[in-house]
């Protein structure tokens, strides 16, 4: 008996953990799509590292926080920012040099074999590498912004709600079927139901 009531606790942790996460996932989708992923709050902002240039400090996949505003001449050697290439990419890379008093900076990927090729202009800079990061996390998120990925996560989120209501009305039923039993041990009578669900003894 302790075992299976182990069990149902295990399995009914998991499933709203899983719940949980699949909220989530939609909330950070919603976000997304509604900020056109430049959601900020607070000052920061979640990005999502699509390359291994900056492995194995970020790994490819991962989210990260950044923190935006400020200064963007106020940088310094060894600092990770995120900033907009000429090609229109976000990169996000350490700082390997500081030009011009902190207008322009030499950036480098720390898995790179050579500095980016072009300086970083300041007004480029989106914000600074704040440290925060969820490995492998983007994958998902990635996943859950297409289409596909939004109509799997409703699914599954329809699915787990249909399976906790039909825990939550099992386990109603079963406390009202042991009430009842209650009643009938203490009475000395057994109650039944007729097809119209009327109780009579």
């Amino acid at each position: 008996m302790k075992n299976k009531a182990l069990l149902k606790k295990i399995s009914s942790g998991l499933t709203s953990l899983l719940f949980i996460f699949l909220l989530c996932m939609l909330f950070l989708v919603f976000i997304s799509k509604v900020t056109g992923n430049e959601g900020n709050l607070f000052g920061y902002q979640l990005k999502t590292v699509l390359s291994g240039s900056m492995e194995p400090k970020i790994d490819t996949g991962s989210i990260i926080s950044i923190k935006t505003g400020g200064d963007m001449t106020r940088f310094h050697r060894d600092d990770v920012i995120t900033f907009n290439t000429k090609d229109d990419m976000i990169v996000t890379h350490r700082i390997t040099e500081v030009l011009n008093d902190g207008e322009q900076y030499i950036t480098k990927g720390d898995a790179n074999d050579g500095h980016d090729l072009n300086p970083v202009l300041s007004e480029n800079i989106i914000g600074y590498y704040t440290g925060f990061t969820i490995p492998y996390v983007g994958y998902v998120i990635n996943f859950a912004s297409s289409r596909e990925g939004v109509a799997l996560l409703l699914i599954l989120l329809g699915c787990l709600l249909l399976t906790y209501s039909y825990i939550i009305i099992r386990r109603t039923l079963r406390q009202v079927k042991e009430v009842m039993d209650e009643k009938d041990m203490k009475t000395g009578k057994k109650t039944h139901f007729n097809k119209k669900g009327e109780d009579f003894q």
